[in-house]
């Protein structure tokens, strides 16, 4: 075991994982704290997590924009849902600055975009795997349209509309495609919610950190529930904004998921300085 994959914890606050991490019980109202720290993270370096917020709102809005050029905007709505399951991945430069802010560390936008990870090789691989499950999904959803729908083409975005809110087959359609797209991003979620921040600062393999993250999320199930809610609901807001406001959440939600981790996997609760 690696003496890079061990910090101490706070004695009787914490049990052992499988990564040779500590793993804290936290409280069911832990994620507003998590919330406060991302956000005064946000505001120590604004020029940072803004700019990230811009190049990943830009990003999405470019990919909408392909979707629809391509006439392929069907895939619109599943990419919308897929981006749950790649998110973590994204946020490794948010991770960094509130590593370094914490560490007392220099800052600056090339460490975020650019960052050095103690295992990088592993990183590659969780991240390929993430894609995998994302081109699955979308593989899943429109297999749960042809099932309903059969094989014909795609209405059109306004057609599709009311398609699937006003007609039984598409609310059937949305429901079961809810249901599945809800487990696999459960199950996605615990596995990748403390894997990314982990291989980025710990000498471990993919697969020993997605077995502990997937622990320390069972471990701490209802605050971790109210932690993919609020994932959910300020991502929800990002885009129905028309990505404007990722610029600001998609930011926020990589700082607090960096005091996550700390949290939860090192058991060293966010200060409220």
């Amino acid at each position: 075991m690696s003496k890079a994959s061990m910090i101490p914890a706070p004695a009787g606050a914490t049990t052992a994982t499988a990564a040779g991490t500590a793993r804290a019980k936290v409280r069911p109202d832990a994620p507003w704290a998590w919330l406060a720290a991302g956000w005064r993270d946000l505001w120590r370096v604004p020029f940072i997590s803004l700019t990230y917020g811009v190049l990943f709102a830009g990003v999405s809005g470019f990919l909408t924009w392909m979707l629809f050029g391509l006439e392929l905007e069907y895939l619109l709505m599943p990419m919308v849902a897929g981006f749950m399951l790649v998110g973590p991945m994204l946020a490794v430069g948010l991770y960094e600055t509130s590593r370094r802010l914490d560490a007392g560390e220099s800052t600056d936008l090339g460490s975020a975009l650019f960052v050095t990870t103690r295992s990088p090789a592993q990183l590659a691989f969780l991240g390929a795997l993430l894609m995998l499950m994302l081109l699955a999904w979308i593989r899943i959803a429109q297999l749960i349209y042809a099932l309903f729908f059969g094989l014909a083409g795609f209405p059109g975005f306004e057609q599709s509309v009311h398609l699937l809110f006003f007609t039984v087959d598409g609310l059937a359609m949305l429901a079961i495609g809810s249901v599945v797209g809800g487990v696999i991003a459960a199950a996605v979620f615990a596995v990748a919610a403390f894997a990314v921040p982990m291989l980025m600062v710990r000498e471990v393999d993919a697969i020993t950190a997605m077995i502990a993250s997937a622990a320390a999320v069972r471990a701490n199930f209802w605050p971790m529930l109210v932690w993919g809610w609020l994932i959910v609901v300020l991502t929800g807001v990002g885009i129905v904004t028309l990505y404007v406001g990722l610029i600001v959440t998609f930011p926020l939600l990589g700082h607090a998921t960096w005091h996550a981790y700390r949290h939860v996997v090192d058991g060293v609760a966010p200060s409220e300085a």
